[in-house]
Protein backbone atom coordinates (compact mmCIF):
# COMPACT_ATOMS: atom_id res chain seq x y z
CA UNK A 1 0.00 0.00 0.00
CA UNK A 2 1.28 3.46 -0.91
CA UNK A 3 1.76 5.86 2.03
CA UNK A 4 -0.59 8.86 2.12
CA UNK A 5 2.00 11.58 1.31
CA UNK A 6 3.37 9.57 -1.61
CA UNK A 7 -0.12 8.93 -2.94
CA UNK A 8 -0.97 12.63 -2.73
CA UNK A 9 2.29 13.53 -4.48
CA UNK A 10 1.52 11.05 -7.25
CA UNK A 11 -1.96 12.55 -7.65
CA UNK A 12 -0.38 15.99 -8.16
CA UNK A 13 2.07 14.52 -10.67
CA UNK A 14 -0.74 12.76 -12.56
CA UNK A 15 -2.78 15.97 -12.63
CA UNK A 16 0.14 17.87 -14.18
CA UNK A 17 0.56 15.12 -16.79
CA UNK A 18 -3.20 15.15 -17.36
CA UNK A 19 -3.15 18.91 -17.95
CA UNK A 20 -0.46 18.46 -20.58
CA UNK A 21 -2.33 15.66 -22.35
CA UNK A 22 -5.62 17.59 -22.20
CA UNK A 23 -3.98 20.59 -23.84
CA UNK A 24 -2.46 18.34 -26.51
CA UNK A 25 -5.82 16.76 -27.33
CA UNK A 26 -7.56 20.14 -27.36
CA UNK A 27 -4.83 21.57 -29.59
CA UNK A 28 -5.15 18.66 -32.02
CA UNK A 29 -8.91 19.08 -32.22
CA UNK A 30 -8.63 22.82 -32.76
CA UNK A 31 -5.94 22.47 -35.43
CA UNK A 32 -7.89 19.84 -37.36
CA UNK A 33 -11.04 21.93 -37.11
CA UNK A 34 -9.26 25.09 -38.17
CA UNK A 35 -7.71 23.38 -41.18
CA UNK A 36 -11.06 21.80 -42.06
CA UNK A 37 -12.73 25.22 -41.98
CA UNK A 38 -9.99 26.50 -44.29
CA UNK A 39 -8.85 29.07 -41.72
CA UNK A 40 -5.29 28.10 -42.61
CA UNK A 41 -3.61 26.59 -45.62
CA UNK A 42 -1.53 23.48 -44.97
CA UNK A 43 1.58 24.86 -46.76
CA UNK A 44 1.40 27.93 -44.48
CA UNK A 45 1.65 25.80 -41.33
CA UNK A 46 4.03 23.15 -42.60
CA UNK A 47 7.12 24.87 -41.16
CA UNK A 48 5.70 27.40 -38.71
CA UNK A 49 2.81 27.85 -36.30
CA UNK A 50 2.43 31.54 -37.11
CA UNK A 51 -0.44 31.10 -39.59
CA UNK A 52 -2.81 29.46 -37.09
CA UNK A 53 -5.65 31.63 -35.77
CA UNK A 54 -4.94 33.29 -32.43
CA UNK A 55 -7.22 30.93 -30.45
CA UNK A 56 -5.22 27.94 -31.76
CA UNK A 57 -1.91 29.70 -31.03
CA UNK A 58 -2.98 30.31 -27.43
CA UNK A 59 -3.64 26.62 -26.86
CA UNK A 60 -0.41 25.69 -28.66
CA UNK A 61 1.62 28.13 -26.59
CA UNK A 62 0.09 26.82 -23.39
CA UNK A 63 0.84 23.23 -24.44
CA UNK A 64 4.46 24.08 -25.30
CA UNK A 65 4.81 25.87 -21.97
CA UNK A 66 4.09 22.58 -20.19
CA UNK A 67 7.56 21.42 -21.30
CA UNK A 68 9.42 24.35 -19.78
CA UNK A 69 9.01 25.07 -16.05
CA UNK A 70 7.19 21.79 -15.27
CA UNK A 71 10.35 19.87 -16.18
CA UNK A 72 11.87 21.14 -12.91
CA UNK A 73 8.76 19.93 -11.09
CA UNK A 74 8.94 16.46 -12.63
CA UNK A 75 12.59 16.03 -11.72
CA UNK A 76 12.04 17.26 -8.16
CA UNK A 77 9.12 14.88 -7.65
CA UNK A 78 11.07 11.93 -9.01
CA UNK A 79 14.08 12.85 -6.86
CA UNK A 80 11.89 13.06 -3.76
CA UNK A 81 10.38 9.66 -4.51
CA UNK A 82 13.65 7.90 -5.37
CA UNK A 83 15.44 9.27 -2.30
CA UNK A 84 12.46 8.66 0.03
CA UNK A 85 12.16 12.36 0.77
CA UNK A 86 8.39 12.62 0.32
CA UNK A 87 6.68 14.40 3.19
CA UNK A 88 3.74 16.75 3.56
CA UNK A 89 5.87 19.82 2.74
CA UNK A 90 6.88 18.29 -0.61
CA UNK A 91 3.24 17.34 -1.21
CA UNK A 92 1.99 20.82 -0.35
CA UNK A 93 4.50 22.54 -2.59
CA UNK A 94 3.70 20.11 -5.40
CA UNK A 95 -0.01 20.81 -5.19
CA UNK A 96 0.48 24.57 -5.11
CA UNK A 97 2.75 24.29 -8.15
CA UNK A 98 0.21 22.23 -10.07
CA UNK A 99 -2.55 24.67 -9.11
CA UNK A 100 -0.41 27.48 -10.53
CA UNK A 101 0.10 25.52 -13.75
CA UNK A 102 -3.65 24.95 -14.11
CA UNK A 103 -4.28 28.65 -13.44
CA UNK A 104 -1.52 29.64 -15.87
CA UNK A 105 -3.00 27.43 -18.59
CA UNK A 106 -6.48 28.82 -17.93
CA UNK A 107 -5.25 32.39 -18.33
CA UNK A 108 -3.19 31.42 -21.38
CA UNK A 109 -6.07 29.83 -23.31
CA UNK A 110 -8.77 32.36 -22.40
CA UNK A 111 -8.25 36.12 -22.14
CA UNK A 112 -4.45 35.74 -22.09
CA UNK A 113 -3.93 38.73 -19.82
CA UNK A 114 -0.13 38.91 -19.93
CA UNK A 115 0.26 40.65 -16.56
CA UNK A 116 -1.92 38.08 -14.78
CA UNK A 117 -0.22 35.25 -16.65
CA UNK A 118 3.19 36.54 -15.54
CA UNK A 119 2.01 36.80 -11.93
CA UNK A 120 0.72 33.22 -11.90
CA UNK A 121 3.83 31.97 -13.70
CA UNK A 122 6.09 33.81 -11.25
CA UNK A 123 4.31 32.25 -8.29
CA UNK A 124 4.90 28.85 -9.90
CA UNK A 125 8.60 29.69 -10.23
CA UNK A 126 8.75 30.64 -6.55
CA UNK A 127 7.01 27.42 -5.53
CA UNK A 128 9.17 25.09 -7.64
CA UNK A 129 12.26 26.94 -6.41
CA UNK A 130 11.09 26.47 -2.82
CA UNK A 131 10.57 22.77 -3.55
CA UNK A 132 14.15 22.44 -4.80
CA UNK A 133 15.58 24.42 -1.87
CA UNK A 134 13.61 22.31 0.59
CA UNK A 135 14.79 19.09 -1.03
CA UNK A 136 18.39 20.33 -1.09
CA UNK A 137 18.36 21.20 2.60
CA UNK A 138 16.52 18.05 3.54
CA UNK A 139 18.78 15.72 1.56
CA UNK A 140 22.19 17.37 1.63
CA UNK A 141 22.29 19.10 5.00
CA UNK A 142 20.42 16.54 7.05
CA UNK A 143 22.80 13.71 6.23
CA UNK A 144 20.01 11.77 4.54
CA UNK A 145 22.35 10.71 1.73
Amino acid sequence: MVAAPLKMLLFALFLQVGLTIALLLWLGRERVGSAGRKEVRIPDIALSSQAWPDRVKKIGNSYQNQFELPVLFYVAVLLAIVLSAVDWIVVGLAWVFVAMRVAHAAVHVTHNNVVLRLQVFSLGVVVVTALWIYLAFRLLLSGAL
